[in-house]
């Protein structure tokens, strides 16, 4: 006779502790139930890790689900979960049926992640009965003090429900009351009881293994007879408890539960769960052997049903020996071993193990997702020295033990400084947002462009300008739509220059700005608003402009008042820097004829790679932001960014990105963005590189410099990059990573102080221009041809002597001169951004790269002011600033204004210097008189 098939004749039902899709396509759950009395399935997340790992046999139905679209990795999971559930559920739907519905269930576990949250616990469990759709499906919840209201609800609903991590007969009692009370409370509303099952999971051996350990230690501290007894209780706790409990279960639906009985309630039955033998001196079959008696279930995992199966003996044994049960666990507590204690203990390990095997098995799942998009997701691959990558390893078993992931897309502030940072994690899911509003920017570009446009102009500054000045740059226009321009200066001749680039009748402007009190946008709004006006005439102007702010900003106001066209809000919980995938982004894609159905797939590739459910391990952004973090706290603090030429405007959104949202509290990431490269030789250990790398239109000369990089030992990320389309991926990957490196610097990563102070300082002077109609001028240290130069006290008197004995280049000598190990030359450019200022100033960089084998960054004022500039003021001490201003050939005047443009990117300059003087930075004010062309390539020549 098969052991098996006879524990029903004693009241107990066999169910089993594993599943897998093999196991049910090939027929093996069936034959159990046919040849076994099998009458019941559990699973939890490490018996699917097991089975989705360790076998390529879900690769297939990965594949195919993945085949038309994409999804979230918990998505995937679930997909894949739910076929096998449903598949084990319709193959015990016989045994459901033949047993009035005790026994043929399948258990399926909600998130161990929810063990603590109620209401997430009954969301998902409510969604899971929805979805799986199979009445002979058990959702298994946790028996923590959060799961118990759980319970009790979900039982009111009429869902079925498996307690499992039970350990202890007090909190098992608790259980019990909250099943009992939850059909109560189902039946007074009218509902029907008798189509609701539960079992009360009670944990076993994990029992033993834990109190054996304390009888052992107790057993050492004692010594002959005493310590004989300790050690003879071994092996016999967990047992013993079990036996205890069931009477407990006798009392609970007893007489008690007699009106819920009479109504077709059916009590909560207990099952045996982690019945397999742990300590292999136990036998083998030592928890199912000891404890069969009615109304109960046994959960045996494959091994050992098989045993049970072999040498297995069925008989009534749950009810034996109770006094000695009694006894037994009275032995142990006056051996000082508190078993409630240990149960809590255990509960606490139980959803911790099941947490962990959830991080195993969705980072499994995130692989072969991976694997099945293959090139639609960008792909990414860190080379790291031994000791960066070994530190990236401790944060990464850090943020997966402490669910720092799920931490940061709940914008959890205890993550960063606890500072508010939850009020700006809007960015996280806006791109699902706009997914549901892609509609209405479809139908706003073929309004505009139906309506005779040829250009557009977007006004804005830092994030509201970089974002779209990526896309205008990367893409173009498409057919049928619009010429992107970006303008996001004060300089008089770079406002001159775009407005020569348009024609103001066919011109669409959109000024974006999320506070809308922004100064440069507020300007170059007046400015260009009454350029066209003076071209069309006033009547309906308006129409020719569209805004992008928040709601209820000063800009929406201003955008009434003058009759834009349209004004579209941005989100109040997204900063700009974090803009790119809201409207701030989408608008000017839009414009440009952009697939905007296609940007939004293509962030929400990545949003869902980076997503919540993604472990860190197995987390793109997440890991580069780790690394990032990592290199930071180690002095590698210079990222260094290089890109395929087709893509490599995407470095100035990102300098901003990073820069501003980790340079503060003496803190930094500082971005080397377009850098001339040098030979290897001249790197120094403290950076880190990242290149973006276009595979169709690489470049060998970068393939083979960067290749160098890695083999001279420095850190290196490749993200290599299928299509220019998929660029918009890694505004997510390098958000994600940018937040995640704050919570490791720990900063707060969505604000900006020290923008502020020069924003402050600058309305300060441009009020003084309105009001006496110059800016004061204090004399320079010295002069070099037609340099005026100006310098901060500590480093003025070693440049004026420098300059007589030298000229310029003894100057440039002094000032850089000042450069450490670990400090980086910045260079601030308040002129015109064009190619040739570019051209020149960037052999400017290389020059002070090989002389001084310091990282060198460029910027243009007033728009590095709302970007890198935050890191310049407030990061580390670390740079040695040179400031580059020039008279102004042709002047512009604002709109409204006693003062010009001039006049205004004057005072920014200023503004700026004095920031920097007052935080005690290094700086080089080089002012140029006459031609700026032939100033700015002196300059260069003079620093080699």
């Amino acid at each position: 006779m098969n052991p098996l098939k006879t524990l029903s004749d004693f009241g107990q039902a066999a169910w089993l502790d594993f599943l897998s899709r093999s196991f049910i396509e090939k027929g093996e759950l069936r034959r159990l139930i046919e040849n076994d009395d099998l009458r019941g399935v559990t699973s939890n997340p490490a018996i699917f890790e097991k089975a989705i790992a360790d076998t390529d046999e879900y690769d297939p139905a990965v594949t195919t689900f993945l085949a038309g679209s994409d999804a979230s990795v918990s998505a995937l999971y679930e997909h894949l979960v739910f076929q096998d559930i449903r598949r084990a559920a319709d193959a015990l739907r016989p045994v459901h049926e033949s047993t009035g519905g005790v026994d043929g269930y399948v258990s399926l576990e909600v998130s161990p992640y929810l063990a603590d949250d109620t209401e997430g616990t009954l969301a998902e469990a409510r969604r899971f009965w929805a979805e799986v759709d199979r009445p002979n499906l058990m959702i298994k919840v946790p028996a923590t003090p959060a799961g118990l209201p759980a319970i009790r609800t979900l039982v009111s609903e009429g869902i079925n429900v498996n307690v499992t991590l039970l350990f202890s007969q007090t909190v098992h009692e608790e259980v019990a009351r909250a099943y009992i009370e939850g059909l109560r409370g189902r039946l007074a509303r009218g509902g029907d009881v008798s189509g609701v099952a539960s079992v009360a999971s009670f944990f076993i051996s994990r029992i033993d293994v834990a109190v054996d350990r304390l009888l052992e230690q107790a057993a050492a501290k004692a010594s002959g007879a005493e310590a004989e007894r300790l050690l003879a209780l071994r092996g016999k706790t967990a047992v013993a408890n079990a036996k205890l409990a069931y009477q407990r279960y006798r009392r609970l639906f007893g007489e008690g539960f007699a009106d819920l009985r009479a109504a077709g309630a059916r009590p909560q039955r207990l099952l045996w769960a982690s019945t397999g033998a742990k300590n292999k001196a136990y036998s083998d079959v030592l928890y199912v052997d000891e404890l069969i008696g009615p109304d109960t279930v046994n959960t045996l995992p494959p091994a050992t049903m098989d045993a049970f199966r072999d040498h297995g003996r069925a008989a009534f044994t749950l009810e034996s020996d109770l006094d000695e049960a009694a006894a037994t666990l009275e032995a142990v507590a006056a051996a000082g071993i508190d078993l409630e204690a240990v149960a809590r203990e255990l509960l606490r390990d139980g959803v911790r193990l099941f947490a962990d095997a959830a991080d195993k098995l969705l980072g499994s799942v995130a692989r072969k997702r991976l694997a099945a998009l293959g090139e639609r997701v960008n792909s990414q691959h860190m080379s790291l020295p031994e000791d960066l990558a070994v530190q990236v390893g401790a944060l990464t078993e850090q943020w997966r033990a402490g669910g720092a992931v799920r931490r940061l897309w709940a914008g959890d502030p205890a993550l960063w400084t606890g500072g508010g940072e939850d009020r700006w994690v809007g960015w996280l899911r806006a791109i699902f947002t706009e997914r549901e509003r892609a509609e209405e920017l479809i139908r706003f570009h073929m309004e505009v462009a139906s309506l005779g446009f040829r250009d557009a102009l977007l006004i804005g500054m830092g994030g509201s300008s970089l974002g779209p000045e990526v896309l205008a740059a990367t893409f173009g226009a498409g057919a049928r739509a619009l010429r992107l321009h970006v303008i996001d200066s004060t300089d008089p001749a770079q406002i001159a220059a775009v407005e020569s680039q348009i024609d103001l009748k066919r011109t669409l402007f959109i000024v974006a700005s999320k506070s809308g009190s922004t100064l440069e946008p507020n300007l170059l709004r007046d400015y260009f608003y009454e350029k066209v006006a003076a071209a069309l005439g006033r009547d309906g102007v308006g129409s020719r402009f569209v805004a992008i702010t928040d709601p209820g900003s000063p800009m929406e106001e201003a955008a009434r008042r003058a009759g834009f066209w349209r004004i579209f809000h941005g989100q109040p919980d997204i900063g700009g820097r974090y803009s790119v995938v809201s409207r701030f982004g989408l608008v000017p894609a839009a414009v440009i004829g952009m697939d905007v159905r296609q940007f939004i797939r293509n962030v929400r590739t990545m949003a869902w790679t980076c997503g919540a459910d993604a472990p860190p391990a197995d987390n793109p952004g997440v890991q580069l932001g780790l690394a990032l973090g990592a290199a930071a706290n180690a002095g590698r603090n210079k990222v260094t960014l290089i890109a395929s030429p087709a893509i490599r405007s995407f470095g100035a959104w990102a300098e901003q990105l990073i820069a501003e949202s980790t340079g503060k509290q003496g803190k930094a990431l500082i971005p080397v963005d377009l850098e001339p490269a040098a030979d290897v030789s001249a790197y120094g250990r403290d950076r880190v590189f990242i290149y973006l790398r276009l595979r169709k239109a690489s470049n060998l000369a970068q393939d083979a410099f960067v290749e160098a990089l890695e083999k001279a030992g420095h850190p290196v990320v490749r993200i290599d990059i299928s299509q220019p389309e998929r660029i918009v991926q890694e505004f997510f990957r390098f958000m994600i990573a940018t937040a995640t490196a704050g919570a490791v610097t720990g900063v707060n990563p969505f604000d900006q102080p020290d923008v502020e102070a020069s924003k402050a300082r600058a309305r300060e002077l441009a009020a003084a221009i309105e009001e006496t109609g110059a800016l004061p001028e204090s004399a320079p240290v010295a002069e070099a041809g037609p340099f005026a130069l100006y310098a901060d006290a500590e480093g003025a008197a070693a440049i004026a002597a420098a300059t007589r004995e030298s000229g310029l280049a003894g100057a440039l000598a002094a000032h850089f001169g000042r450069l450490r190990p670990g400090d980086y030359a910045a260079i601030l450019a308040y002129i015109q951004r064009n190619d040739r200022h570019v051209e020149l100033l960037q052999a400017l960089r290389l020059a002070l790269l090989r002389r001084h084998g310091a990282a060198t960054c460029l910027g243009f004022g007033p728009r590095f002011l709302h970007s890198t500039g935050q890191a310049y003021k407030g990061g580390p001490n670390t740079g040695v600033f040179l400031q580059i201003t020039a008279e102004t050939a042709r002047d512009l005047q604002v709109p409204g204004h006693r003062l010009s443009f001039g006049q205004v990117i004057a005072a920014q300059a200023a503004g700026d210097l004095a920031v920097l003087d007052e935080r005690k930075r290094r700086y080089l004010r080089v002012h140029v008189r006459g031609d700026l062309e032939k100033a700015l390539a002196q300059l260069a020549q003079a620093a080699g």
